[in-house]
Formats: structure tokens, sequence, C-alpha cells
């Protein structure tokens, strides 16, 4: 059940935010969701293999490398949406970010760890 709420606050949370950014386009609630499961799958499984590969370079940045394969993880699960479109890395970048941001606190406070 907790899987579910994190995926419904994620394509809620991406959904809204494609409201104030411009250069990220969702095209409908349906789309968000689809989003946010292909984006739960590819943190499962792409993420880590490009965290381990990155480490060299994540210890150099101070961490800054692993923004950055967020917000290339993003961009690889846009390309899996058919309504969802993204206007650059950078608007990427901002997406990820905001998104980790918000869908944080919104869980962090829906369920609070014990």
């Amino acid at each position: 059940m907790n899987l579910i709420i994190r995926l419904l606050v994620t394509a809620i949370v991406a959904f809204f935010l494609t409201k104030i950014l411009s250069g990220v386009h969702i095209d409908g609630f349906g789309s968000a969701v689809i989003f946010a499961l292909i984006l739960g799958i590819l943190n499962l499984i792409v993420t880590p293999i490009l965290k381990i590969l990155g480490l060299p370079l994540t210890i150099l940045t101070l961490g800054f490398f692993s923004l950055v394969i967020n917000a290339l993880v993003i961009l690889l699960a846009a390309k899996f949406v058919d309504g969802m479109a993204i206007d650059g890395f950078w608007w990427a970048f901002i997406f990820s970010i905001a998104l980790s941001l918000v869908t944080s606190l919104i869980n962090g406070v829906i369920a609070p760890s014990e």
C-alpha cells in the first residue's frame, strides 16, 4: 500500500510541476502515473548501475554528479512516456530537483518514518 501511495504522490507532484515549469510537458494525469511507474522502475534498476559507474565523478564533484544522474534518469523515463516531453537537460535537471524535494516533503508528512 505504501508503494501505491508513493507512486500516486510522485504522479501528482510531477503533474503539478509541469504547470509551474514551462520546459516540462505532461499531457494528462494518466501520463503522469505512467511516468511515475517508469521512473520507479528505472530508479530500481538503472540508477544504482549509473551511480556505481559514476562514483569517481560523484566523489570528485562532491555529490553534484548524482544530481546529473537523476536528471538523466528523468530524461530516460520521459522517452518511454508518449504523453511527456522535456525541452532539454537543464529542464530535466530543475524538474528532478523539484520533484525530489516536493515528493520527499509530502512523503515525510504522509508516512513519517518510525
